[in-house]
């Protein structure tokens, strides 16, 4: 198939790359020039502006959006319309927010253009394993493009799981059930470094990879970040930032009322990791002192 493909960020140009091992046409665009270029050497038709990325597909046109959720993406959306005819396709795989997508795939829908919303996992691994696609939107803008989606995802890793932004709702999801995946295994081995044992926690990571209960692909990714980093992570800060889909994840078990206490949490400590020092802290510390004479440290 003939497909374009704006964004070729970490993810975006392993998975032009990936659809070019399967001899799909891909024509490329990226904001910075320099990287079109060099996917361009890799096989992918190169365009240096939307204009002349629509003028190189044939109709009815697909075009998928790999730019970060919010501004960027509504800009480049904005833009394609200026160039799409009705009866063309524009796919956004980013993490958008599934109130976006319906609000898009209605207006959308109004000047004849479809549109999909494309939740996709894989990150920087992609090109090698797959990547896991989570596709929302009208059945019959979704069957003809399912070579694209069978060719990035793995075997039994691409699913139209349902109408216009379900997509990037079950990715929402995803991704905040990532969250607290990711604080456990971060809670397990903090014990254990500061435990009385000496414990080789790469060596432990990859023990627990073979038959047990807790063996995931990110514990398999823990072990490789405590042998190249060492596992005191000495060199790191403990800065973890965030996307929005753990933000959006709890809002929406606020909304329908579904307790979500991990979930939650794991959002909130991201905030924790953020502070130098955290003011919550000292008032905590302040009261122990007045109400019962507890020492505090000071600077």
């Amino acid at each position: 198939m003939r497909i374009g493909f704006i964004g070729l960020g970490r993810m975006g140009a392993n998975m032009v790359r990936r659809l070019l091992r399967d001899e799909h046409q891909v024509v490329a665009y990226n904001r910075t020039p320099e990287k079109t270029t060099e996917i361009a050497t890799e096989g992918a038709t190169p365009s240096f502006s939307i204009a002349e990325l629509v003028q190189k597909l044939e109709k009815p046109r697909a075009v998928w959006v790999m730019v970060p959720a919010g501004d960027a993406t509504e800009a480049q959306i904005a833009e394609l319309l200026e160039h799409l005819e009705p009866g063309d396709t524009i796919i956004d795989g980013g993490n958008t927010n599934f109130h976006d997508d319906i609000r898009r795939h209605k207006d959308l829908s109004a000047k004849g253009i479809r549109y999909l919303d494309a939740g996709t996992s894989g990150g920087i691994w992609g090109l090698e394993v797959g990547f896991c696609l989570m596709v929302g939107g009208d059945a019959e803008a979704v069957t003809p493009l399912e070579p694209i989606f069978t060719s990035l995802a793995p075997e039994g890793g691409y699913l139209h799981v349902g109408g216009p932004g379900a997509g990037h709702y079950v990715k929402m999801v995803h991704n905040g059930i990532e969250y607290g995946l990711m604080q456990a295994y971060a809670e397990g081995f903090e014990i254990m470094h500061a435990g009385d044992f000496e414990l080789d926690l790469a060596a432990i990571s990859e023990l627990w990879m073979h038959g047990s209960v807790v063996r995931s692909w990110l514990l398999e990714l823990a072990g490789r970040a405590f042998r190249s980093n060492g596992q005191d992570l000495e060199h790191l800060k403990g800065f973890v930032d965030d996307s929005g889909e753990g933000r959006w994840t709890v809002q929406e078990a606020i909304d329908h009322d579904v307790p979500a206490p991990i979930i939650t949490l794991s959002l909130l400590t991201r905030f924790r990791s953020r502070q130098a020092d955290s003011y919550g802290a000292k008032v905590l510390a302040a009261l122990r002192n007045e109400f019962g004479g507890h020492a505090v440290k000071t600077e």
